[in-house]
């Protein structure tokens, strides 16, 4: 067997040579880019004889004292005990020591082998076992840090390939499906959204080397980039950085293993890498913080999110202002505000599409119902799996679904909206309850809206973030629950008492919406069943149908309400012809899809593929001012939606529409947002009332200090002020219109 390779070359060669010949062109040297990457506009000169004395005074060396250069502030005193190879320029140092939480270092270079690398003002370097080929910024500190080092062909975590590489070498990050079939690029600035249209739209070839194209164009595939260390950033007691660039303003304390990686940071979103991390192959955005040993590999942490003690995430994204901790989670691609805290969950080929929480002992995505890890989960915003809950792949959740604690044998395709899922082992059979967040948990659902929104930290919002958990997504996923209502509650029915009579879907739809609006008697009695919500033969039951039903049609009306106030205000609206003029534009309702956690309608996803595949589009900077354009129009866009799914729901002629009309829609509307705050109420209410929650307690004084009094709840004082300005302010609405 070969042993290591170890080449020998002339000590006089080390710190040059940092480009091969072959891949630099006539006028070109192996500074070029080195000089295009440092602005920082200071002039350098070379050593005087002076400076030279004191440095070696000092015990510093050097290959050649030529190749130091310095600024005309530039202190000899300040520099001990280094050894410098190459060319390496130096800025002020000057008789300080900076202090940075509670680290005090003295300006200046000290104990450290220096390899062709620029130093900004006052810097501290203290040492560094091996610094090479790297720019440094401003007041940097560094100190106690193994190896500081950029290679000729660095790619800093992006996917893409340098001069004379081969193909193979590509970094692709497998999100979504372990078997690669969804593999995608990373690259510094890649949004929720390009990772989705990526990783989505498989059968589009043209779309798939386009987005290739886009990425290919966003880097130089030339050699010789140096590494970066932005102004005032601090690194210490760190082991291995290599080919990694770092923005201003971070803090790395601790770390292990730092490799081929873009840290963005600067002064509104400061990056933090803490004790014990090891991580390769990523890009982390500002804000972002990693600590107490995480290991990431082939990675994307997008702006203020977080992995915190012992985490793992492997060839995923995770979206911005997310938090995983201690868990594991592989190939999965999750959207903007998730949340998964606990130890032994786990997340695996996923697409998880945001303002989701992963519960202790949650096992998403087990292959125990496949010989080969092809499968997927996803999940629509809003997912919220239980204690130890186990899904298999395949398995598809509509918005804002919780499951029960339990192991789910099958594969499920749940398209209800805010349902509670529950696996009853002792019947064998499945049973899922639509609308339990409103029956139910109303101060969870609508905290977790506000928190979201309260969050998002994100300074550049190129994609406008849907928190709401009434938007034309949900909107949507509830009419065609309304139907698949009327269909099992008719096929019920008529099991009993028409059993061998054929109908039509549409008789079906007429026979149930009837039986539902006008005998909730006769349905309270149905066993009412789902087909197709499980791959399995056992029954799926479909629990408080009626109660469901007439939720989810006031909640379509109140979204509707809601938006039609924006447009009576903003239009200024104070007659039932003006109220017809609002409603004459709006078209049939339309689908919509959540692009990177931005709702977006269906055809304005096909105009942007369109876009890209005809040049209208022309790279990763013009797709996302495509997704700015369209979030400027969602407030607009969602109105027609709520307009024209108010005209859906109630049948209502635009024509005839009138005050009288629009009054019952208010009456409806207020009364939603009553049994919500009610229902904000009792939910929290729970925590103070029930004898076994009291249990700990010995007193209500010793529970108030612990919770915190009832009455004094923040959220829901806030809810309580929102109910009392929406009763004002529809009160203001009806009195204009009269």
């Amino acid at each position: 067997m070969e042993g290591n390779i170890i080449k020998k070359s002339e000590l006089r060669s080390l710190g040059y040579g940092f480009v091969a010949q072959e891949y630099l062109q006539d006028g070109e040297d192996e500074y070029y880019l080195r000089n295009m990457q440092n602005r920082n506009g200071v002039v350098h000169r070379k050593l005087t004889a002076y400076e030279i004395e004191v440095l070696v005074r000092n015990r510093n060396t050097s290959d050649d004292w030529n190749q130091i250069l310095v600024s005309d502030a530039f202190n000899p005193e300040l520099v001990k005990n280094c050894k410098f190879y190459g060319l390496v320029r130096i800025g002020k140092l000057e008789p300080y020591y900076l202090e940075f939480s509670d680290l005090k270092v003295p300006v200046g270079l000290y104990n450290s082998t220096i390899i062709s690398s620029d130093f900004g003002d006052n810097v501290c370097i203290d040492n560094v076992n091996y610094l090479s080929h790297y720019i440094l910024g401003d007041e940097v500190i560094i100190v106690n840090v193994n190896e500081l080092t950029t290679t000729s062909h660095a790619k800093f975590g992006n996917g893409i390939i340098k001069d004379g590489e081969d193909e193979a070498i590509r970094i692709w990050m497998e999100v979504c499906n372990e078997n690669g079939g969804r593999s995608i690029i990373p690259f510094n600035g890649m949004l929720p959204g390009d990772a989705y249209l990526w990783s989505k739209y498989r059968d589009d070839e043209q779309l798939m080397e386009k987005f290739k194209e886009f990425t290919e164009a966003r880097f130089n595939r030339k050699r010789g980039y140096y590494g970066k260390v932005g102004d005032r950033t601090v690194i210490k007691n760190t082991a291995i950085v290599k080919d990694v660039w770092i923005g201003s303003d971070a803090y790395i304390k601790g770390a292990n293993k730092l490799k081929n990686l873009t840290i963005n940071s600067g002064k509104e979103g400061k990056t933090q890498i803490g004790e014990g991390c090891e991580l390769v192959n990523g890009i982390i955005n500002d804000g972002c913080r990693a600590f107490y040993g995480v290991k990431a590999v082939r990675f994307i942490m997008a702006s203020h999110s977080q992995l915190k003690y012992g985490a793992r995430l492997i060839n995923s994204y995770l979206g911005n202002n997310s938090t995983i901790s201690c868990c594991e989670v592989l190939n999965s691609l999750i959207f903007p505000a998730h949340e998964q805290h606990h130890n032994n969950s786990f997340l695996c080929a996923a697409l998880v599409m945001g303002q989701s929480n992963i519960a202790a002992g949650a096992t998403i995505g087990s292959n125990h119902n496949s010989r080969s890890p092809d499968g997927e989960i996803v999940a629509g915003r809003g997912f919220w799996p239980g204690l130890c809950v186990s899904l298999k792949h395949n398995s598809k959740f509509a918005s804002f679904t919780i499951l029960a604690k339990g192991d789910y044998p099958a594969e499920l395709d749940i398209p209800v909206p805010f349902s509670l899922v529950s696996n009853d082992v002792t019947h064998d059979q499945l049973i899922v309850m639509p609308g339990y967040w409103f029956m139910y948990n109303m101060y969870a659902l609508a905290r977790n809206s506000w928190k979201y929104v309260d969050r998002d930290k994100r300074e550049e919002k190129i994609q406008h973030i849907e928190y709401d958990f009434l938007a034309p997504d949900t909107v949507n996923e509830i009419f065609n629950s309304l139907r698949l209502f009327e269909k099992q509650t008719a096929k019920a029915y008529l099991k009993q008492n028409d059993p061998n009579k054929k109908y039509a879907d549409e008789e079906l739809y007429a026979i149930g919406k009837q039986l539902l609006k006008s005998q909730k008697d006769v349905v309270n009695k149905l066993e009412i069943c789902a087909e197709d919500f499980e791959c399995s033969k056992r029954k799926v039951l479909l629990v408080k149908v009626p109660q469901a039903y007439h939720l989810f049609e006031e909640l379509i009306i109140y979204y509707g309400i809601n938006e039609l106030m924006d447009v009576i205000e903003q239009q200024n609206i104070a007659s039932a012809n003006d109220l017809q003029q609002i409603f004459a534009p709006v078209d049939k309702r339309n689908n919509w899809q959540n692009i990177g956690g931005q709702l977006l309608p269906s055809t304005a996803v096909t105009e942007l593929k369109t876009k890209v595949k005809d040049g209208s589009i022309t790279s990763w900077d013009g797709l996302h001012q495509y997704y700015i354009n369209e979030g400027a129009e969602y407030l607009q866009q969602k109105q027609q939606h709520a307009l024209a799914s108010l005209i859906e729901l109630t049948g209502i002629d635009i024509n005839t529409v009138s005050v009288q009309t629009l009054n019952s829609w208010f009456t409806i509307a207020a009364s939603v947002k009553e049994w919500m705050a009610k229902g904000i109420y009792e939910a929290r209410a729970k925590d103070y009332q029930s004898k076994f929650r009291k249990l700990v307690y010995d007193t209500n004084e010793e529970m108030n200090k612990v919770l915190g009094k009832l009455e004094d709840n923040s959220f829901i004082k806030q809810t309580n002020k929102e109910l009392d300005l929406y009763r004002q302010r529809v009160e203001t609405i009806r009195k204009k219109l009269k």
